[in-house]
C-alpha cells in the first residue's frame, strides 16, 4: 500500500447558526446571537480544500449531517414551549467541525495492520451528542474496506471522548510506526473538561496499540479554563514536530521528557507566553492550524486569517521561519465564519493515513467535485441565518432540500 495522509474536511450545513451553544468555546459564546451566513461559510471551507489540493495534498470530505435531528426532537419531547437551547441542539452544524469525528490510529501502529476509527461520543455538548449515529454511518461507508480499515462505536458515555482534537501522532513519517499522545483533562474552572483520560486508554486498547508507543498527556487546567476546550486550541503536531504552548500541558517538562523518549526524532517547538500569550493564542487559532508535509517534504502551517493578522503571532511565525527551522512555510486561509463558531482549519479537518485507493472514492475531493460541491452550494444553501429563524417550517424545508442536493450530485444517497 501507498499510505498518505487524508485531511477529510467537513462540508460546512446549510443550519450554521451562532446559537451559541458550547460552553467554554469563547469564540462560539461571544457570538451567540449573530446572523450567520452558511454559504459563505461553506465556501470559505471548500476554498481552503481546494487550496490543500492546489498544495498537492491529498483532500477528502464528510457531507453535512441531517438538520434538523427528528430523533433529538422527539428524545426532548420537543414542543411550542421546548427551551430554544435544546431546539437549537437539533439544528446544530457543528458536525463540521471533523476533528471531533474520530480519533483514528493509522495501519502502522495497530497490531493488526488496519487503520482504525473511533467515533467521538461528544457527551459534553448537548447539540454534539446526538452526532456520532450519523457520523458513523458515514465512517463505516468511507471506510467499508474491512480489510484495511476498522470502524468502531462510541466509548460508553460516562466517558467524554471529543476525538482527534485530543489526540496527536508523531513519527519519522506518516507511513512509519509512530506514537500516539492522547491529551485529557481534569479540571478547567467554571469550563468543562471535555476529554477524559478513560476514553483514550479505552480507544487505545480497541486499536491494538503498543503501550510502550502511547502517552497520555494532561492538558493545562489553565489552558482550558482561557478557552483551550481542546488540545488542538493549543498544541499541533506532525510526523516528527510538534508545536506547543508554553501552557498548553499541565506538566509540559515530563511531558516533553517522556515524548523525547518514545520518539527521539521528535523536534518540539514550544511558543513562550512572553511571545504569544495563552489569551492570545486561543484568540488568534495560532494552533489550531493544519500541520501538513508537503510533497517536496517540507513542513507549512496553514493558519486563520485571524492568526496572521495578529502582530505577536506574526512576529513569532516571522522568526520561526527565518529561523530555519521545521515549519518552512506559512499558509494564511479565510475561514471567518467558521472562526467566529469556534473552529478554525485544524477544526475543519479529520486527518487519515491510509493508501487513498482503498478509500470509498465518493469521498475523495478533486476540482471536479470542488466545482459540483460550489455549485450545489451557491444554489441551496441560505444566505444567511438568525438563530431566531431556528425551527422555522420554510428554514426546515429550505435545509432538508439543499442537503438532499448535493447528495444527489454527489451519489451519496444512502446518507439521506
Amino acid at each position: 500500500m501507498t499510505l498518505a495522509e487524508i485531511n477529510f474536511d467537513g462540508i460546512v450545513g446549510p443550519t450554521h447558526n451562532y446559537a451559541g451553544l458550547s460552553l467554554g468555546n469563547l469564540a462560539a459564546t461571544a457570538h451567540a446571537g449573530d446572523i450567520s451566513y452558511p454559504r459563505a461559510a461553506a465556501l470559505q471551507g471548500l476554498a481552503k480544500m481546494r487550496g490543500n489540493l492546489a498544495l498537492g495534498l491529498a483532500q477528502g470530505f464528510f457531507v453535512p449531517l441531517p438538520r434538523p435531528n427528528e430523533s433529538w426532537l422527539e428524545a426532548v419531547a420537543a414542543d411550542e414551549a421546548t427551551d430554544r437551547a435544546l431546539l437549537a441542539a437539533a439544528w446544530s452544524a457543528s458536525a463540521m467541525w471533523t476533528a471531533n469525528a474520530a480519533t483514528v490510529s493509522p495501519a502502522p501502529d495497530t497490531a493488526d495492520g488496519r487503520c482504525h476509527l473511533t467515533v467521538a461520543n461528544l457527551v459534553t455538548m448537548p447539540h454534539r451528542s446526538h452526532e456520532w449515529p450519523d457520523t458513523l454511518r458515514q465512517l463505516r461507508l468511507a471506510f467499508a474496506d474491512e480489510r484495511h480499515f476498522a470502524v468502531h462505536d462510541p466509548v460508553p458515555p460516562c466517558f467524554g471522548d471529543e476525538g482527534a482534537a485530543n489526540h496527536m501522532r508523531l513519527a519519522a513519517a506518516h507511513q512509519a510506526p509512530g506514537i500516539e499522545v492522547f491529551v485529557y483533562g481534569r479540571g478547567g474552572g467554571a469550563f468543562p473538561a471535555r476529554q477524559h483520560e478513560q476514553a483514550g486508554r479505552i480507544v487505545a486498547r480497541r486499536h491494538g496499540l503498543d503501550p510502550a508507543r502511547v502517552l497520555f498527556i494532561e492538558q493545562n487546567p489553565d489552558a482550558i479554563a482561557a478557552g483551550a476546550f481542546h488540545n488542538d486550541v493549543v498544541a499541533v503536531a506532525n510526523e516528527r514536530v510538534l508545536l506547543c504552548h508554553e501552557l498548553a500541558f499541565a506538566e509540559p517538562e515530563a511531558a516533553y521528557r517522556a515524548i523525547r523518549e518514545a520518539a527521539p526524532e521528535t523536534e518540539i517547538v514550544v511558543v513562550p507566553d512572553s511571545a504569544v500569550s495563552l489569551a492570545e493564542a486561543v484568540r488568534s487559532y495560532l494552533f489550531n492550524a493544519q500541520l501538513v508535509t508537503l510533497p517536496a517534504g517540507e513542513q507549512a502551517l496553514v493558519i486563520p486569517l485571524e492568526a496572521w493578522e495578529s502582530g505577536p503571532v506574526r512576529a513569532f511565525l516571522d522568526a520561526l521561519i527565518a529561523g530555519n527551522g521545521p515549519i518552512r512555510r506559512v499558509v494564511p486561509v479565510d475561514v471567518r465564519q467558521s472562526m467566529a463558531n469556534g473552529g478554525g482549519p485544524a477544526c475543519l479537518r479529520l486527518r487519515v493515513v491510509a493508501d487513498p485507493g482503498t478509500v470509498d472514492p465518493r469521498f475523495l475531493l478533486d476540482e471536479a467535485k470542488a466545482e459540483a460541491i460550489e455549485q450545489v452550494v451557491a444554489v441551496h444553501w441560505p444566505e444567511q441565518i438568525d438563530p431566531g429563524d431556528l425551527g422555522s417550517e420554510v428554514l426546515e424545508r429550505t435545509v432538508r432540500a439543499a442537503r438532499g442536493a448535493l447528495l444527489e450530485r454527489l451519489d451519496l444517497e444512502q446518507l439521506a
